[in-house]
């Protein structure tokens, strides 16, 4: 016999399994090592999250209670998957083009970026799926409070409150470690859906052999079971048509809203192809799922008659001293609970940060976008406090209802609940006409009749709502009644909630979409989602603002990282036919800056704080044509058309840009040449003089003539140091230099770089972190120092700042590796920062400087000969050089 030390034993070892496996596809994935983690096998295994505690033990009860009215629970998902798998991959592929993190920003994207009705979903969410959770926190509590019995003692109900604040606490912990790694839509939590992937395959094995167990272990095979079903009560269920029909429905329905489902069949989704192969793979998962519930629940009356039916799948085995199979099949229960809690917590977690949390930060943030702190932090923060909110309130729902409620009444009144959502969402799939208002009013009437005609009453005479108005009414109005609203009377509770709330919900989302007209945004939005295999790109609603460049990569850098933002910006830079990091704040790199945005902290909320630092958005003619344009021809012109103007305007840009470079070169050229002369004929006329002086006859004091021969011999240095860098320029440029090629460690260089940089009484604070800089490279080390050298004497000449300071910071990215110098001074204006590196080039005075300006292009011509690269990054607060060069390895290879 199994007892409950053992239980709990074997209990955590399979939760280290599950940490283990998580922990080991997260470092795969980190490694781009993904391969089989984004096959359609662990795509169809990851929805198996549909089938939680309520299939896994409550369909047995139902069958019991219900007779075959448990497979509807089962109807409605296979036709949505074998019949609709086409509306399927149309919310795949939407879910990709718009970046779309949950069916909040779903919702919230298509009317309009509106984040009042993200606020609508996200609440009706939570309060709908709180039932849900609470309804695996009973399972497993129950599931314990069976081992604890056969142990000798029944728990009271304070033992199995208790076992549900652990289990709550265990879940929190396991779905902030992996739930809240990554924070892009586009970041898979590879973890998490491998999990839940092995906990597929482990509920369905465990079902399968206490099936197989009871047909062949208990009865004599399918002949005797199928005898004994014709013998037993479920045999003469017979079926009510209406509570059918509403079943398949509303299981068909939840399919597609419930946010755990829509997490892994939208957000988790690598590959919209997978969506073909789940629609024949997850009916036939099912199948398999629902095998042997009849014969389960038969064999379990004729053993247990007295026994709790939901629990037939542990307690007939424990019946039988089956110990090991028991403990399968209370993996299994357990596996079907937590795979659920853990994906819903992820889902409603990225709906409250993303739709409440965010909102109100940026409304105390007044400032600015770009000035706000960590926003990456305080959406992490944000997700993790909201999934253990989501617990606290599913374990504070079990604990006031009492935990006697059974689980396939707890599952339906969370299916009705999150099925409000489907009139907005198909009406927003398949209507252009779809306004805002239209479903907000619909989720608001739709929310207001479930609760009190179904949520409300579960808690049975409580606070909420009294016996006599459950009973009688509100006040005594009778027509008033929740299980009778409007004097229908008879019906089933759940049908009849379903058939109201569904009803006036669709009712009022058309009625009042017909005498709304939808705004310019959500007509765009509308257009892109209704059409979006035509064009699966975000609507572009963005005007030519006065929005700075440098001001939206400090907002992207807080929200996506600095290097996930500067390589966005890099990459849109050279698609405009430019180069550096900045690209120019257009319409369209607007769009897609918001577009990448939302995939971290939801569409409306990144449309908020693109907004304002743009000042708000305005409709373009061509953007209006795309909304009016209703034919396949007139889409292809309207492309072609914009093809053919975003390439003469990229050309047009860079014949500009090239144009306005030469003529800057010309101008510096002249300035450089009146300069170079300035330079050679002051120590010249130096020399000469003061040779001339010691040439006289007169005779001339020592320290005179030994003064006279310094100034000769500095300036002469001087004039030399001149030449040479002129020399070393024209000889890079020409390709004549010979490098000196060794095998170096970085740090050592640095170190001699920041040596031979002369700052010994300079107020220049260097700081670095030596262990980065431990990596080997094949370089030239004299060259490669000079380069550092010019790097940090520049920082030591110009930074401004009242404390001068510079950072050091070395990264590896790839086979490279990346030294960055960077000072806290006021930096470098816009406009300078693509002439530096130019040979012509000075930004400052020549006084202040003490030399012809070389340095940066002399440094550019050296890293391009040691096969790297240098830039400025802008965006650093000061003045920030970024230099690119190739490992040890890497460069042998080549």
């Amino acid at each position: 016999m199994i007892g409950f030390n053992m239980l709990v034993a074997v209990c955590l070892a399979y939760v280290a399994l599950l940490f283990g496996v998580a922990f080991a596809a997260e470092r795969r994935a980190e490694r781009g090592d993904v391969g089989w983690l984004r096959s359609p096998l662990v795509y169809t295994l990851s929805l198996s999250i549909y089938c939680t505690a309520w299939t896994f033990y409550g369909a047995v009860g139902y069958a019991v209670n219900s007779g075959l009215e448990f497979v509807t629970i089962y109807l409605g998902p296979t036709l949505v998957m074998v019949g609709w798998w086409w509306l399927l991959r149309k919310l795949v592929r939407i879910g990709r083009s718009q970046r779309i993190t949950s069916i909040a920003d779903l919702i919230s994207s298509r009317y309009g970026k509106s984040n009042l009705l993200g606020v609508f979903v996200t609440l009706l969410a939570v309060i709908g799926t709180t039932p849900y959770i609470a309804l695996q926190l009973q399972s497993v509590t129950l599931s314990f409070a069976v081992f604890s019995a056969d142990g000798g003692g029944v728990p009271e109900f304070e033992q199995l409150d208790t076992t549900a604040v652990v289990v709550a606490a265990g879940l929190t912990l396991f779905t902030i470690l992996f739930g809240t790694r990554t924070l892009d839509a586009n970041e898979r939590h590879h973890g998490v859906v491998t999990a839940i992937a092995l906990e597929a395959v482990v509920k369905l094995f465990a079902l399968l052999a206490v099936g197989v167990f009871v047909v062949w272990g208990i009865a004599g095979g399918p002949a005797d079971i199928a005898a004994r079903i014709a013998q037993s009560d479920i045999a003469r269920w017979e079926p009510a048509a209406g509570r059918w029909a509403g079943l398949i429905f509303l299981s068909g329905a939840a399919f597609l809203c419930l946010p755990r489902m829509f997490q892994v069949m939208v957000v988790e989704n690598s590959d919209e192809r997978h969506v073909a192969v789940a629609s024949w793979a997850f009916p036939l998962y099912l199948f398999l799922m629902s095998l042997f519930v009849i014969p389960i629940a038969v064999v379990g009356l004729e053993l247990l008659p007295q026994g709790n039916a939901d629990l037939y799948v542990l307690t007939v085995p424990l019946a039988e001293d089956r110990d090991g199979l028991a403990m399968l099949s209370f993996l299994g229960g357990f596996s079907s609970a937590t795979s659920m809690v853990i994906v819903a917590a992820i889902a409603l977690s990225t709906m409250v940060s993303n739709h409440i949390v965010m909102p109100i930060w940026l409304s105390l943030r007044r400032e600015a976008a770009s000035m706000s702190g960590d926003v990456r932090d305080v959406v992490i923060t944000a997700r993790r406090i909201s999934i253990a909110a989501v617990l606290l309130l599913g374990y504070l729902y079990f604990h006031f209802s009492g935990g006697s409620t059974a689980l396939a009444a707890i599952g339906l009144i969370s299916f009705a609940g999150v099925a409000q959502v489907l009139p907005a969402l198909l009406g927003g799939l398949f209507w252009r006409g779809a306004s805002r208002n239209g479903a907000a009013v619909g989720l608001a009437v739709g929310f207001v009749v479930w609760a009190y005609t179904l949520f409300l009453p579960s808690f049975g005479e409580s606070f909420l709502m009294s016996g006599a108005a459950v009973a009688e009414g509100p006040f005594g109005i009778g027509w008033l009644r929740p299980r009778a609203l409007f004097g229908m009377d008879g019906l089933d509770p759940v049908v009849h909630s379903v058939f109201w709330s569904m009803l006036l919900n669709t009712a009022a989302f058309v009625m009042v979409s017909l005498f709304s007209f939808p705004g310019p945004l959500e007509r765009l939005q509308g257009a892109q989602f209704v059409n979006v295999f035509e064009h699966s790109s975000s609507a572009r609603g963005w005007a030519q603002g006065g929005a700075e460049a440098e001001d939206l990569l400090i907002m992207s850098q807080r929200i996506l990282g600095s290097d996930a933002a500067q390589a966005l910006f890099q990459r849109e830079a050279a698609r405009q036919g430019g180069g550096g990091y900045l690209p120019d704040t257009t319409p369209d790199f607007i769009e897609t800056l918001e577009r990448e945005l939302a995939g971290s902290v939801g569409a409306a909320t990144a449309h908020a704080m693109v907004g304002q630092i743009t000042g708000g958005a305005s409709v373009s003619v061509e953007d209006l044509m795309a909304v009016a344009d209703e034919t396949a021809q007139i889409m292809e012109h309207t492309t072609q058309l914009e093809a053919q103007r975003e390439e003469l305007s990229r050309t047009a840009r860079q014949l500009r840009e090239a144009n306005e470079k030469l003529t800057l070169l010309s101008i510096q050229k002249d300035a450089f040449l009146s300069q170079i002369s300035h330079e050679l004929r002051t120590p010249m006329t130096s020399i000469r003089a003061f040779s001339e002086i010691m040439m006289a006859e007169a005779p001339m004091a020592e320290a005179d003539q030994q003064r006279f021969a310094t100034i000769i011999h500095d300036e002469a240095i001087r004039l030399t140091r001149l030449l040479d860098d002129l020399l070393d320029l024209s000889v890079l440029e020409n390709g004549q230099v010979s490098l000196n090629w060794q095998e170096a460690d970085l740090h050592l260089v640095i170190e001699r770089a920041v040596a031979a940089a002369g700052l010994q009484g300079s107020a220049l604070t260097i700081r670095r972190d030596p262990a980065l800089e431990k990596v080997r490279l094949l370089t030239d080390t004299d060259r490669l120092a000079q380069v550092f050298i010019n790097l940090i004497a520049n920082a030591e000449k110009y930074c401004d700042a009242a404390r001068p300071e510079l950072r050091i910071a070395v990264a590896q990215r790839g086979e490279g590796v990346r030294v960055d110098f960077v000072d806290n001074g006021s930096g470098i204006p816009k406009e300078s920062q693509s002439m530096i590196f130019e040979k012509f080039s000075r930004l400052t005075d020549q006084s202040r400087a003490g030399g012809a300006g070389l340095g940066l292009a002399i440094c550019r011509e050296i890293v391009d000969r040691l096969g790297g690269s240098i830039a400025y990054l802008p965006g650093q607060g000061g003045a920030a050089f970024r230099v690119t060069l190739p490992l040890a390895q890497a460069k042998a290879a080549e």
